[in-house]
């Protein structure tokens, strides 16, 4: 696509906006800054596009503003239904995605993953072990730092590791990694994408446009994920933490193997791994089946998956008062990952739950509850703290309290903790009702948290 000189519609100035705008200079075209919030809500944030050829429109009908322009360019946050999206295909004018925009624009090898959950992690281990390896990494896409943002810098050489989302893979067109995988599919964003096949559709999108060169690498252990496999036009790589394949990495006499076309590599023991609980043994297993299709030695990953020590906002210890260790897991945003973390407690736990509400079922999550040894009471807060509350009574868990915001949900916890067990912020729920994202909402837990005295 040809930007120089383009009016390029850049709708939704949160992160990827910003860098798009950026790039969109870095290549001569002419951005128009569109979203519903004014100008000066935005502080201090824009200040340095002021002294280029930017357009500022913040707080203008972003429809109005199509008859003045040539593109238009979506944020993830922009749903591909938008009206503004709607108004432009109907002018037959081009629509592109942030993340289509950066990948048209970048230089070097691309590897993606998504899934609804382990998706951060994995791409940070992933990024890791190409940093060990050698290579220039880029760790980019929905896990903070904007695809963008790399392509203004990104040499031939150089490797990205991409988050992907749902939301992303909306507005692709030729966006193309040589080796993408998908960790597992769960519900979750049905507030935005409906129904259930649509949310599957999107997130199958990762591999569109792959072809035999390429890899797909998938959980074997998921069977919406196994459905999958026969559509697919890239060499198929299978990651299982249950069950011994033919091909691809898994777990054989507690060690984990690479098996490819007749050989066998052994990587390192399943105990060995740092991060802690089954799901960091397949988000280890998929990195795993990753870096070796990219040719990565078996040492280098060894030497990763024994070092790494995970994310921030994931199952993240913060401190130990009063004998009681306090975790960070608002990372947490739908009901699988917050079982997950729910399978990872070892002592009697109080879990902090609720928060935006994504039209979620609590069911499977309340069921693990009630199941769980370890899960002593619940505190529920935010917008979908009575529905936590109804379908935990519904489940037979009635160890529940209410709380108005989190220093309350903190206080009740400490009232109800034991010396030796946790306190776990695992909301199950988007941020959105309380906080800016989940990376604020964690952050003012771990200061409340450490303010404790």
């Amino acid at each position: 696509m040809r930007l120089e000189k383009k009016r390029v519609l850049v709708v939704g100035m949160a992160r990827s906006g910003i860098a798009a705008a950026e790039l969109l200079l870095r290549h001569g075209a002419v951005p128009v800054l569109s979203d519903m919030k004014t100008e000066e809500a935005f502080g201090d944030q824009l200040n340095h596009l002021k002294d280029t050829t930017c357009e500022f429109r913040l707080g203008e009908n972003s429809v109005s503003l199509l008859d003045e322009t040539d593109i238009l360019m979506i944020s993830p946050g922009v749903p591909i239904d938008a009206p503004v999206v709607k108004a432009a295909k109907e002018k037959s004018m081009p629509v592109i995605g942030e993340l289509e925009l950066a990948y048209s624009l970048l230089n070097g090898d691309v590897l993606a993953l998504s899934g609804t959950n382990g998706k951060t992690t994995t791409t940070t281990l992933l990024g890791k072990i190409f940093e060990n390896a050698g290579r220039i990494t880029h760790v980019a896409g929905n896990i903070g730092y904007p695809l963008s943002s790399v392509a203004m810098s990104a040499k031939k050489e150089d490797v990205s590791v991409v988050e992907v989302s749902s939301f992303q893979l909306e507005s692709i067109k030729t966006f193309h990694p040589h080796v993408a995988a998908l960790l597992n599919i769960t519900e979750d964003h049905l507030n935005r994408h409906g129904t259930m096949a649509q949310y599957i559709k999107l997130k199958q999108r990762i591999f569109e446009n792959q072809t035999a060169d390429d890899f797909a690498v998938l959980n074997a252990d998921d069977p919406v994920l196994v459905k999958m496999a026969d559509k697919l036009k890239g060499q198929v790589a299978f990651f299982s933490r249950t069950q011994q394949l033919e091909q691809g990495a898994f777990v054989k006499d507690g060690k984990i193997v690479w098996q490819w076309k007749g050989e066998t590599v052994s990587v390192c023991g399943a105990d060995q791994i740092l991060i802690p609980g089954p799901h960091n043994l397949e988000n280890a297993l998929a990195a795993t089946a990753m870096a070796c299709a990219m040719g990565v030695p078996a040492p280098v990953i060894r030497h990763t998956l024994m070092s790494f020590t995970g994310v921030e906002h994931r199952i993240e210890k913060v401190r130990v008062f009063q004998g009681v260790s306090y975790i960070n897991d608002s990372k947490g945003t739908n009901v699988d990952s917050t079982i997950k973390a729910v399978q990872s407690m070892k002592a009697p736990t109080v879990i902090i739950l609720g928060g935006y509400d994504k039209h979620t079922d609590f069911m499977p999550l309340c069921k693990e509850i009630v199941a769980s040894p370890n899960i002593s009471y619940a505190v529920v807060m935010g917008q979908t703290a009575s529905q936590i509350k109804a379908q935990l009574t519904e489940a037979g868990f009635d160890a529940i309290v209410s709380a108005t915001d989190m220093a309350d949900a903190i206080d009740q916890s400490r009232s109800l903790a034991v010396s030796g067990g946790n306190v776990l912020l695992s909301p199950a729920c988007a941020s959105f009702d309380m906080f800016k994202d989940f990376e604020q909402r964690g952050e003012i837990f771990k200061e409340l948290v450490k303010q404790l005295s």
